[in-house]
């Protein structure tokens, strides 16, 4: 960066939503992170001054200066210095705390994966007046557990929100951009339930969420748009307005403080929820239909039968804003290809839990016919 002219601030050990909201003071921020990805999938994630990624656009340009090798270099006479920038992970606190209202005493356990919020998470927390319970919360690039915040990985947070008799456990991935809770019955909360409460609890009328995300979501905002999955989608649509985005995979952005999804912000929120509220209560009274995810991999996979295996399921329309999503009368599958591993994924809902699992074992069964294997 300082071969290029720029000026730089090191930030050190953050998570991506400390360096969006620090990036308002600068051009750019760049994040160095694996995020919910094993640590052998470091890269950069690049960000705007209202902590949006960076969108197709930029993405196009830089992808060609690559492509062509046309880096730019400055003059030894306009180099530029770099600083460090201690305060990114204090004024993050401070800006959480600013709209924060947590019940005082309220026991919470923390896992941080080992990840980049394995500081900022519990002293937020201490600071809010939460009596807290922390695991894999030192810094360990390494993760000990796996990164990515599904109930697979948090047997333990769920056995510890029992055992110690808390009202709420947190989960970030390595990053922290993403949250996922355990309610105060160890409960893993799915990304469908936390959308939903996110909406209730902010009284939220425009929404913009993903293609995957439930058909309950259309019962509980006025307004929803769906993107292409992913968060940077999301994103990219709240710069033309919405008063809340998420993505089932633990993604929630607060248009109002910054277009990065921020899981520490949201750890702050549900745990406002869970001081007022028992939150197995509020998620056995949303709306919620049967929906089942999953994958295969990808390699050697032929599209063109698999396009083509799907049609014989008939569907009522198609949508091919990120894939295929199937439309019928009583639910959907949404069939596409990973953005982050050599994966199909595939998602089904339906109004009963037989159907859902018919549908999604009839386009398992189609992936596995052309090559795709669980």
């Amino acid at each position: 960066m300082l071969a290029a002219g720029a000026a730089c601030a090191d930030a050190g050990i953050a998570p991506t939503p400390t360096i969006a909201l620090a990036t308002k003071d600068f051009d750019a921020g760049i994040m160095l992170t694996a995020s919910h990805n094993p640590p052998e999938y470091n890269g950069l994630k690049l960000l705007n001054p209202d902590g949006s990624s960076f969108d197709t656009p930029q993405q196009q340009y830089i992808e060609e200066s690559l492509h062509d090798m046309t880096i730019p270099t400055a003059e030894w006479k306009v180099l530029r210095e770099s600083s460090v920038f201690p305060s990114a992970q204090q004024d993050h606190i401070a800006r959480i705390e600013a709209d924060a209202s947590v019940k005082p005493g309220l026991k919470v356990v923390i896992d941080a994966a080992g990840g980049a919020a394995s500081e900022i998470t519990p002293e937020l927390f201490r600071r809010l007046g939460c009596d807290i319970v922390t695991i894999n919360c030192t810094y360990n690039g390494n993760f000990p557990r796996p990164a990515e915040p599904v109930a697979a990985n948090l047997k333990e947070l769920c056995s510890a929100v029992v055992e110690t008799g808390a009202a709420l456990g947190i989960a970030h991935d390595g990053d922290a951009d993403r949250m996922m809770a355990v309610d105060e019955k160890g409960r893993f909360i799915t990304g469908d339930n936390l959308l939903a409460l996110f909406i209730k609890a902010m009284n939220a009328t425009d929404v913009v969420t993903t293609l995957d995300a439930s058909m309950a979501v259309e019962e509980l905002a006025p307004n929803v748009r769906r993107t292409r999955i992913g968060d940077t989608w999301v994103s990219e649509e709240l710069r033309h307005g919405g008063d809340f985005g998420g993505e089932t995979s633990g993604c929630w952005i607060f248009p109002a403080v910054s277009l990065c999804p921020d899981g520490i912000y949201a750890a702050a929120k549900i745990a406002e929820l869970a001081g007022n509220h028992r939150l197995s209560e509020l998620i056995d009274a949303l709306p919620a239909y049967p929906l089942v995810r999953g994958s295969c991999k990808s390699e050697g996979v032929n599209l063109i039968d698999i396009t083509n295996g799907l049609m014989t399921l008939q569907p009522a329309s198609i949508e091919k804003i990120d894939g295929m999503k199937l439309l019928f009368d009583d639910g959907w599958v949404l069939v596409r290809p990973s953005g982050t591993e050599p994966k199909i994924r595939l998602t089904a809902e339906a109004r009963t839990e037989a159907r859902a699992q018919s549908l999604y074992n009839a386009v398992l069964d189609i992936l596995k016919s052309c090559g795709g294997k669980p």
